[in-house]
């Protein structure tokens, strides 16, 4: 390891302020030649912020930026990618009508007598790619083809098709399945070793311990603590975060007890991703889906939801219900309720208030004589701001200005403004914070003990291992038998996801 005179990338006092919002406080951090650095912090900490800062997307408005010791003054991307630095973005920024080998390249394309050299530029995409291969992904082929996985592999290809000496990584795991997450771990110590410098930023203390050197602790905007990973165990790093001591992450599933059945599922179908699934969800019961990416969960939640075809037999408090038709609405008014794992696209209105997407399933219950009426709307969310710590300057704040964990936050307060019996969640804590997952987990433990019943889909082991009753695991479209969750292991988990062992049940 290089000593702290030789840093490639320096931060003095960054400061960044959006009108009365103090986003960043002076921030510091030293960034070292062939160092993987974890930038960690709750969700509205500043990091990504900080790292657009970095990128010369934002100026900061105080602080200065320092390259091998010297000043620079980075006034826009353009600046920034000639100075070496490269920013992959936690939300995909790629050109999807366009194809791989010239998203790779934009910017830097080789041409000829001043026409694109389409030859050229496909052989240098190709030296890039190969540093990085997915099955999925040719030159030649359109982005906005490629499954979200891909997308992500081709973010990060271009983030290398320059003379790249500074890295800069958002949430870059977020899309990628174990395997491409493996990928990328022996991209990043390969780029390390050829002495680039990264800057990490992840939420999965996991993530930070296999690959990250050092971390700094970004909390309210400032920079409260740093060292070197190994020398830190998790609990201190994530009380640096939260600015408490986190005795325990998950609530205590002691005293719960289930019910009866409130959806009972038999041979669902949903061809090719969903093969004759079968299970039972009982009131105030925790019931966890693992698997890989693909193995056809989300596709089960969904075609549970109505929003894909599906065939089997389905009933909802013992009540039949149809398979077929237009059923969305009609589950809803079942007592579904349904959180996708892309809030942006499909868990929000991001350009509506926070009251108005709470309240979003369920106008009825806030309307007086046909109208919706704005005080109770008002007083409502304003409850479920308080019981799930919402970050935020009041109910009529637009959800698209507040961060990730919030965003999900007011997602999940939706579900529970409607009132639903059942509650099927995607992936309910993908990139939130440690402090937003605590407040999303007693959420989630404290409908379970008002009756709800709750069935949770996680590509994250330790939440289903510390959040669920009963766990079952998805294999191409087949759904193993459900079990205790103290009858299962990571490793028994694990092993059935991937084919390695078959289970007895559905995937056998």
């Amino acid at each position: 390891m290089t000593n702290a005179t030789q840093a490639v990338l320096t931060l003095e006092g960054i400061a960044k302020s959006f009108g009365p919002t103090r986003a960043l406080d002076g921030v510091d951090l030293a960034l070292r030649p062939g160092e993987v650095h974890a930038l960690v912090g709750e969700n509205g900490a500043g990091k990504s912020t900080l790292m657009n800062v970095i990128a010369g997307a934002l100026r900061p408005d105080a602080g200065r930026v320092l390259l091998d010791g010297k000043p620079v003054s980075l006034g826009n991307a353009s600046d920034a990618r000639n100075a070496g630095i490269a920013l992959i973005h936690q939300e995909l920024s790629l050109f999807p009508h366009l194809t791989v080998a010239e998203n790779i390249l934009m910017g830097f394309e080789t041409a000829r007598a001043g026409w694109l050299d389409a030859e050229a530029n496909r052989a240098r995409a190709m030296r890039v790619m190969e540093r990085f291969s997915h099955p999925a992904i040719a030159p030649n082929r359109r982005v906005g083809d490629l499954p979200v996985a891909a997308q992500q592999i081709v973010e990060i290809c271009r983030a290398l098709a320059g003379k790249t000496r500074v890295l800069l990584m958002d949430e870059p795991t977020s899309s990628l399945e174990r395997k491409d997450v493996q990928r990328l771990f022996e991209l990043i110590t390969s780029l390390r070793q050829e002495g680039l410098a990264v800057v990490y930023i992840s939420h999965f203390l996991e993530e930070i311990r296999t690959i990250c050197d050092r971390f700094t602790v970004l909390r309210d905007g400032k920079s409260v603590g740093g060292g070197l990973v190994a020398d830190n165990t998790d609990d201190a790093i994530v009380s640096l975060m939260v600015g408490r001591k986190v005795d325990e992450l998950f609530p205590s599933r002691a005293g719960r007890s289930p019910g009866k059945v409130v959806l009972s599922v038999d041979k669902l179908s949903c061809p090719p991703m969903v093969q004759e699934v079968s299970l039972q969800l009982r009131a105030g019961q925790v019931l966890g889906i693992a698997g890989i990416v693909g193995s056809g969960r989300t596709e089960t939640v969904r075609a549970l939801m109505g929003l894909l075809p599906s065939k089997g037999a389905v009933s909802i408090a013992e009540q039949p219900a149809a398979t077929t038709g237009f059923l969305p609405a009609r589950r809803q008014s079942q007592g579904l309720g349904y959180l996708s794992e892309d809030r942006k696209r499909e868990g929000l209105a991001l350009s509506m208030s926070i009251a108005d997407n709470m309240s979003l399933s369920n106008f009825g219950s806030l309307a007086r004589a046909g109208f919706v009426d704005l005080q109770r709307q008002a007083d409502s969310a304003r409850s479920f701001i308080g019981s799930l710590s919402v970050r935020t300057a009041g109910p009529a704040q637009r959800v698209g200005a507040l961060s990730g964990g919030n965003q999900q936050k007011v997602a999940l307060a939706r579900l529970l403004q409607q009132d639903a019996a059942v509650l099927l969640l995607d992936e309910p804590t993908r990139g939130v914070d440690i402090g937003s997952k605590v407040h999303l987990y007693q959420a989630i433990d404290d409908a379970t003990r008002r009756g709800k019943a709750v069935l949770v889909i996680s590509s994250y082991l330790p939440e289903l291992f510390g959040l669920c009753d009963q766990l079952a695991v998805m294999c191409r479209g087949r759904l193993s038998e459900t079990r205790p969750t103290e009858q299962w292991t990571p490793e028994s988990v694990m092993a059935v996801a991937t084919g390695a062992a078959a289970d007895k049940g559905n995937a056998a």
